[in-house]
């Protein structure tokens, strides 16, 4: 797998620290981590990563309003992004296909897995 960016936006610190542990370990993917929606947004138009992994609930800006501010903007429109979330029902998933997200992997998942599942996910 050649060298990418991954962008983490999650509130959760210990979230956070497993996907950049399992994405370096596995892969040697740069990781870059945002705490809110906001950062994560910001983060995203300076650093222009390859793909986004976006939990969908969160304080203040959940995962989906991100997404769609994310669409909104001509420097990160293009970039794909996945949901991380623990909501895993067909319904939601299906929701989540409808916005025009890449995938969505489900927590709890293995860390170590975590670049294979983006890779088949993205078509990389």
């Amino acid at each position: 797998m050649s060298t990418r960016c991954i962008l983490i936006i999650d509130d959760e610190e210990t979230i956070q620290t497993v996907v950049r542990f399992g994405i370096r370990m596995a892969a040697g993917w740069k990781v870059l981590t945002a705490s809110s929606g906001a950062i994560g947004i910001q983060t995203a138009q300076i650093e222009k990563p390859d793909a986004i992994l976006l939990d969908v609930i969160m304080p203040d800006m959940d995962g989906i309003t991100a997404f769609k501010a994310l669409q909104s903007h001509p420097e990160t429109r293009h970039i794909p992004v996945i949901f991380l979330t623990a909501k895993a029902q067909a319904t939601e998933k299906r929701q989540f296909s409808d916005l025009g997200v890449s995938g969505v992997i489900t927590k709890p998942f293995n860390a170590l897995d975590l670049p294979e599942h983006i890779a088949r996910i993205l078509h990389w």
